[in-house]
Formats: C-alpha cells, sequence, structure tokens
C-alpha cells in the first residue's frame, strides 16, 4: 500500500500539471488570434482547479494507475481537463487559425517534457540533495505523461488536437468532410484504449520511445 501511495505521490503534479497546462495553451493562443472565448470564462490561467475535471484529471489516470500497480498489467497513462471553450468562427482566419490553436496544447507538452527532462538531469547529477531520487522519479513521470499526451493528441482524429490540424491543412472540400466524422472520434478512441489497449500501446511505445531519446540526447549535449 504504501508503494502504491508513493506512486500515485509521484504521479500526481506531472499528470495535473500536462493536463491543464495544456488546455490553457489552447485558449492563450485562440486569445491571441482573436477568439476571447476562453479568457472571458477564466480560463487563460496556470490554476489547475480551473482546468481539473474530477473524472478525466484524476479518476481515470488514477484509476489507470492503480490498476497497472496491483495487477502488472501495461495501460495507456491517459486524461483529460475541461474542455477549454473556443469559438473558432470568432478567430480572424478560422480555419488556418485553428491550427495554431490546436498545436498549442501539444507544443505545451513538449515544453513541459524538456523542462522535466533538465530537472531529471539536476537531480541524477545530485545537484538536488536529499531529493534526487524522488526528483528523478517525478521528473521521469513526467517526461513520460507528456510524451503520451503530445504523441495522443496529435493523432489525426477529431476532436483530438491532431485532427483540428488536419482539418486546417485539407482543402476545403476534404475538411468538410473530414469534419463529419468527428461525433465518432472519441468514442473509437475510448474502445481502442479500453478492448485493444496492448496493440494500442505497441502502436504508440515506439514514438514515444524515440521521442525520450531526443530528450536524453537534448539535455546530455
Amino acid at each position: 500500500m504504501d508503494s502504491l501511495i508513493s506512486t500515485l505521490a509521484i504521479w500526481a503534479l506531472p499528470v495535473v500539471l500536462a493536463i491543464t497546462l495544456h488546455e490553457a495553451a489552447h485558449g492563450y493562443v485562440a486569445r491571441h488570434f482573436g477568439d476571447p472565448t476562453a479568457d472571458l470564462a477564466g480560463r487563460i490561467t496556470l490554476n489547475p482547479l480551473r482546468h481539473i475535471d474530477p473524472v478525466g484529471t484524476i479518476l481515470v489516470p488514477g484509476g489507470i494507475l492503480v490498476l497497472s500497480y496491483l495487477f502488472g498489467v501495461g495501460a495507456v497513462l491517459f486524461g483529460w481537463a475541461k474542455p477549454v471553450p473556443v469559438n473558432f468562427g470568432r478567430l480572424r482566419k478560422p480555419k488556418a487559425d485553428m491550427l495554431w490553436v490546436a498545436a498549442a496544447g501539444p507544443f505545451m507538452n513538449l515544453l513541459m517534457a524538456l523542462g522535466w527532462a533538465i530537472l531529471f538531469r539536476f537531480a541524477m547529477a545530485g545537484e538536488l540533495g536529499v531529493y534526487d531520487l524522488p526528483m528523478m522519479k517525478m521528473a521521469d513521470a513526467g517526461m513520460q505523461i507528456n510524451a503520451m499526451l503530445m504523441v495522443l493528441n496529435l493523432l489525426p482524429i477529431l476532436p483530438l488536437d491532431g485532427g483540428r490540424i488536419a482539418f486546417s491543412l485539407l482543402p476545403m472540400h476534404l475538411a468538410r468532410r473530414f469534419a463529419r466524422l468527428e461525433p465518432y472520434g472519441l468514442p473509437f478512441l475510448l474502445v481502442v484504449i479500453v478492448f485493444f489497449r496492448e496493440e494500442f500501446a505497441a502502436m504508440l511505445s515506439p514514438l514515444i520511445a524515440g521521442f525520450r531519446y531526443l530528450l536524453g540526447a537534448i539535455i546530455s549535449s
């Protein structure tokens, strides 16, 4: 039980930051391109409490960690925050600017992964004293969850960020056809994660491992 509690404690901060700052980034970039909806709703903030979804931010990631610990099964750690409200019609160039709004979330995960990698290097070098080992574990968790969310959100499936990016890049006649798939995107993804988790994890693992390798190369150079 103590080991489970320590595992949850190590992962709690990285998971909450990864999910909530991802959403805040969407709102910030949307405001930059002309849509103040998220700003007016008070969602452009670093306060995690404004973004936390009890189910997606706490229950689902925590449940996955607990099940993985108890049964030793591999699983894709994922979660979500309250979606930041974005009115794409209020963007100055809705279809073109959608790309930057959508890309902001994964880009924030990239920055956080890099930040955790730098912290890992300091901890590994003994720069943090008695906090070396717990910080290494937390930094490793931070790199893992941010890599996972970045790769997962870049899948070209609506309503994921990768789907928004694909919509922005497609010619209008193809983008309209692609948009019709959005109601089925999230249910499809949940079915795949629940019933084909091993195959799904095997598909994402090389991408995540490659990203982790690049992080290691950057901080060790």
